[in-house]
Order: C-alpha cells, then structure tokens, then sequence
C-alpha cells in the first residue's frame, strides 16, 4: 500500500509534488503508485542481494523484490531516468529512499531502527517533535559515478523536510562486510571524531553491541579515517550529522551498521543555501 492519502500524510501530493527536482533525463520525485514501488523493491533487491551479499527470504527471491512491513506505511523517494526504461517498459528507476515519519512507524509498530539501536533517550529528548527515518538508500550501479544521482536524491529528501518541518533525521548506515577488524580505521574515526551529543546519544542495543573504539584516537590521522568512509556517509558527516555509540552487525544484509543522527538544527549552512532552505 503506497502512504499518500493517509492522515497526516502527502494528501494532495499529486498536484503538488509532480516533480522534485530534475537533472537532464533525471528527475526526482515520490513514489505515487504500487507500481512504483514495486520499482524501488527491484532496485533494492538487485542492489542488496545480487550486487552484494545480503541473503534473502524465499518471498523475496521469487518476488526478486526487497520487502518488509514498513514499506506499507513510508514513503519513497525515486530518482527516475526518463530516457531509459525496465522490463516492463516504465521510466527506470536509478535511486532510492525509504522515508519513515514518527506518525507512519506509529502505524508500524515503531521504528526499523529500534530493530538494531536502543533509541529511547534520543526519542525522550525529542518528544513531540517532527521525525523522520531514513533507510533502504541505494543507486543503480552504473549511475553512482553520476554526482547528479545523489544531488537529486539529496534535493528530494530536503524538499521533503522542508514540506513536514522536520525535526531531526535519523536511521542507520552500513558498511559491507560483517568483520568490525576489517572496517577498524573508519569505525575508529566515527567513534572519536563524530559521536552524538551525550544527552541524547543512541547506543547499539546489548546484546547486539560491537564497540567501535578499534584504534586509539592518537593513532588516526583524521584525512585518513574522512577518506575511508563510504561516499554517502561522508556526505552525511559533512552536512552536520553525528554517530551513535557502537556498531550493529547485520547478517542478513552481510552489513556492519552505524547509527546517524541528524537534527536539522544542525544543518551546515552551506547544505541550507544549496537546498533552498531557510533556517
């Protein structure tokens, strides 16, 4: 079930949100039918387990879609190329977000990441105000090498934020690979350099905590820990977001998880001036 004309959601959108932004033959704009989603379920499917290593259930593989409750209560952000189509011969989706707001996951039982990362202090200081989760972001292999793909992405996801006046951002971020050891350097990095404020730091849950603190925080060289970061997650860190305490290992997705969190309060100002926002 697509979320538009839900209480307290986009009613209306398909007059007002036709299209985002555009890039040339890209554009970027909310999934308006079950169609679309399904869309969206293929890229990820295809991007999760047949790109990388995530292992899934025998629905998923006959469906050859990625797919979990939540996705009837979100929206989601499409970056479509016009001029290139599927199998079925729709305009093909190339990117992707799943967007959760507190009033949708109410509807779901809670949030996806609370699945992974105890949120309730985080959620305690932020009571009453406007969520939103951010998950299941990925791009079409041959269109990461486009910057246009993730500005679009981006220009959505703000355009978004500004529409609900969105408090704080929120969600995880994975590096592949279930070997914490392997990814010591950036998760060190993350540790020391970018941790939330105490007041409303969010921790791995216990029984699936994985410490980050790998390598003392004399021994990093901070160009080098920045370097070793996952594209999208430097864009986050260089936008204002922060990470929570402890890592998650995700082995259905063969994924090592982060917390991030990012209050719009935060926002580098360079990132409002680019995206239209005021502050």
């Amino acid at each position: 079930m697509v979320n538009i004309h839900e209480p307290g959601s986009l009613e209306g959108r398909l007059e007002q949100w036709p299209v985002l932004a555009t890039a040339g033959a890209l554009e970027v704009r909310l999934a308006e039918t079950e169609a679309e989603v399904e869309q969206a379920q293929r890229l990820r499917y295809h991007v999760f387990y047949e790109e990388m290593a995530a292992v899934p259930s025998p629905e998923m593989r006959d469906a050859r879609r990625d797919f979990d409750k939540f996705d009837e209560v979100c929206d989601h952000l499409l970056v479509v190329d016009r001029s290139a189509h599927d199998e079925d011969g729709q305009p093909l989706v190339v990117g992707t977000y799943r967007l959760t707001r507190d009033v949708d996951a109410a509807r779901a039982g809670g949030f996806y990441t609370a699945g992974e990362f105890d949120m309730s202090r985080m959620l305690k200081a932020f009571a009453g105000q406007k969520l939103l989760e951010l998950g299941r972001s990925c791009v079409l292999k041959t269109y990461r090498n486009r910057t246009t793909t993730m500005q679009l992405l981006w220009k959505g996801l703000m355009a978004y934020v500004a529409r609900f006046d969105i408090d704080l951002m929120f969600g995880c971020a994975s590096f592949p690979g279930i070997d914490p050891d392997a990814l010591a350097m950036p998760l060190s990095y993350l540790h020391h350099y970018a941790a939330m404020p105490e007041d409303v730091k969010v921790s791995a849950r216990p029984e699936l905590y994985v410490s980050m603190a790998r390598i003392p925080k004399d021994a990093i060289d901070q160009k080098e820990g920045m370097r070793t970061l996952p594209p999208l997650l430097k864009g986050y860190l260089r936008a204002g977001c922060r990470i929570g305490d402890g890592a998650v290992i995700d082995r259905q997705f063969s994924t090592t998880d982060v917390f991030i969190y990012f209050p719009m309060s935060g926002l580098d100002p360079r990132y409002k001036s680019r995206f239209g926002l005021t502050s």
